[in-house]
């Protein structure tokens, strides 16, 4: 599975795709994290590659996506192009306004949830992170917390871990609901 996380410096980015691959790691696959950020270290455009496989990864990054998650419009814009036909669009929908699309896409506002339920923005991209998980699959439950538990800042591990949880309910909801409405 090919999945790039986008937005902007200062948004995590580069640790969901962290922590995202050692999940991946966590489940018995293989991983490969690769990342591109700007020279400014906030507000600079930032993505995160994750490749996830159960047999040898001999590619340095996607060709194609199975997954974007975009939390910045000009990442939407950037890579949207790069998803395949039958791939999955996660947006914050706070900071991502798409048009027509054309692949199956679901918008959370993880930016405003952060803010309202966390006091802090920072956490949005583990509410993307659990979003990811709960409507995509791309990865278990467990191995993303444990995963999370082991690479956030020891103090911020409570709050991390509600945040992907809030993200992942939403998500899977969200998977249910799409299920239903095609079968």
């Amino acid at each position: 599975m090919n999945i790039r996380l986008a937005g902007f410096g200062g948004q995590g980015i580069v640790m969901a795709g962290y922590v995202l691959g050692r999940a991946g790691i966590l489940d018995g696959g293989n991983a490969l994290q690769t990342q591109s950020y700007g020279s400014e270290s906030r507000g600079g455009a930032c993505k995160s590659d994750v490749i996830i496989s159960k047999e040898e990864i001999l590619d340095l990054a996607p060709s194609a996506l199975d997954v974007l998650v975009a939390m910045s419009q000009p990442a939407l814009e950037e890579y949207l192009p790069n998803l395949k036909k039958d791939g999955i669009l996660i947006y914050d929908s706070d900071l991502v306004k798409p048009e027509s699309v054309g692949v199956r896409a679901f918008g959370l506002p993880a930016t405003d949830i952060a803010q309202r339920t966390f006091d802090r923005n920072v956490v949005a991209n583990m509410i993307m992170l659990g979003c990811l998980a709960g409507f995509a699959g791309v990865v278990s439950r467990d191995s993303l917390r444990e995963a999370i538990s082991e690479s956030v800042p020891s103090k911020t591990v409570d709050m991390n871990l509600e945040a992907f949880e809030e993200g992942f309910r939403r998500g899977a909801n969200q998977r249910r609901s799409s299920r239903e409405e095609t079968g």
